[in-house]
């Protein structure tokens, strides 16, 4: 039996656990042991719990309840936690999503440890070092044995890095293994999509079923911690709903609710006159899912979101300067408007009324998880 200790800390890494947890019960549970381990990044019920609960992945073994804080002191007490468990564990392998913080102190406890990492997600980037999202992903891929790519851009990026695609087997940090796989989001989409259907009610709940809306959703540092970037953001959406007289469904980060409580923001005050705006709290994935699916059209800073605007063939206005999603601007499915009112506005002008039909198989067909248990099988038995 292969032990593989999961790591993971915020909600986009337990939605994406989920498509190998679910691999391994259904297809694999006599091979490999999951073990996950929850750093608790996002730590309060609508962040964390339900995801586990709705989508019915094993519970945590271990939950280091880091909880909020600066990048160094949230890193460090991670990685103190992470080293520990490790140690005890003995895990053949360790697995990390994306590019968080939990994701970062994961690589660097278990490098120090020689114990292999396995980086799904790998390869991605903004081509931008002052996101910590990007430094996180740099150092990631650096650390790991196996890296499993879910786009051809981000196997291609390994390359130039200096990942040699000729490698073989037996893989190690100094010789490791590179896998163009597809997208664990993607198989999710498509396994979660008729759940959604039938075991959430939100769109009635709001009166928005087969109605035109927009979804938006803001929770970047990048965006919250500049009240003059988060202010335009918000005026610009708010703007746009009430000359197109169109309903904004805005499910609000934790992140994103302490900054409009600290700071003043004229435009939030303008939104919460807006009878047009709906502010609920943040979505399960279930009700995400479905409001993307329904949507005419996404406004986000998330990147897995505009993937999942991308699945679900809607048309995203990204609220930053860069994406590690290049393909997805590249084929005109995304634009990147930033933080400025006028590009966001524009954007919106580009896409209404204009139906989108370009939506090549960047993303593989559905089974990544399947193709990464089955790797972890060959190198790790």
């Amino acid at each position: 039996m292969i032990k593989i200790l999961t790591v993971i800390g915020a909600r986009p890494q337990i939605i994406k656990a989920s498509a190998i947890d679910r691999a391994i019960k259904n297809n694999f549970s006599r091979e490999i042991k999951n073990v996950i381990l929850h750093t608790g990044q996002h730590y309060d019920d609508t962040m964390s719990d339900v995801f586990f609960r709705e989508m019915e992945i094993s519970a945590p073994a271990y939950n280091l309840n880091v909880g909020s804080g600066t990048h160094g002191k949230q890193t460090a007490l991670m990685l103190e936690g992470i080293e520990k468990i490790v140690l005890s564990e003995k895990p053949a392998a360790v697995a990390v999503y994306g590019d968080t913080n939990s994701t970062l102190a994961a690589a660097i406890a278990v490098s120090k440890l020689k114990t292999p990492l396995l980086h799904i997600e790998a390869g991605l980037r903004s081509f931008n070092k002052n996101t910590p999202e990007e430094m996180n992903r740099i150092i990631c891929d650096h650390c790991s044995t196996l890296l499993f790519t879910p786009t051809l851009a981000g196997y291609n990026n390994l390359i130039h890095e200096g990942f040699d695609q000729d490698n073989e087997s037996p893989f190690t940090i100094n010789n490791p293994g590179v896998f163009h796989c597809g997208d664990v989001m993607y198989d999710n989409t498509l396994y979660f999509s008729d759940v959604a259907e039938k075991t959430s009610d939100v769109l009635d709940k709001m009166g928005l079923r087969n109605k035109y809306f927009l979804l938006f959703t803001v929770h970047r540092d990048i965006n919250t911690d500049f009240p003059e970037r988060l202010n335009a953001i918000l005026d610009a959406v708010n703007d746009i709903s009430i000359k197109e007289n169109v309903p904004v469904v805005f499910p609000m980060h934790p992140r994103t609710a302490t900054a409009l409580a600290q700071t003043v923001h004229p435009a939030f005050k303008q939104i919460q006159n807006n009878s047009l705006f709906k502010i609920i709290p943040p979505a399960s994935f279930f009700e995400m899912i479905l409001l993307e699916k329904h949507c005419s059209a996404i406004i986000t800073d998330s990147g897995g979101v505009q993937k999942e605007a991308f699945f679900l063939h809607k048309p995203c206005i990204v609220l930053r300067s860069e994406t590690e999603w290049v393909e997805l601007v590249e084929c005109g499915n995304s634009i990147l408007a930033d933080a400025d009112n006028k590009r966001i506005k524009e954007a919106y002008k580009a896409f209404k009324g204009k139906k989108q039909d370009n939506y090549p198989p960047f993303y593989g067909n559905g089974n990544a998880a399947h193709f990464i248990c089955e790797e972890i099988i060959r190198n790790f038995r």
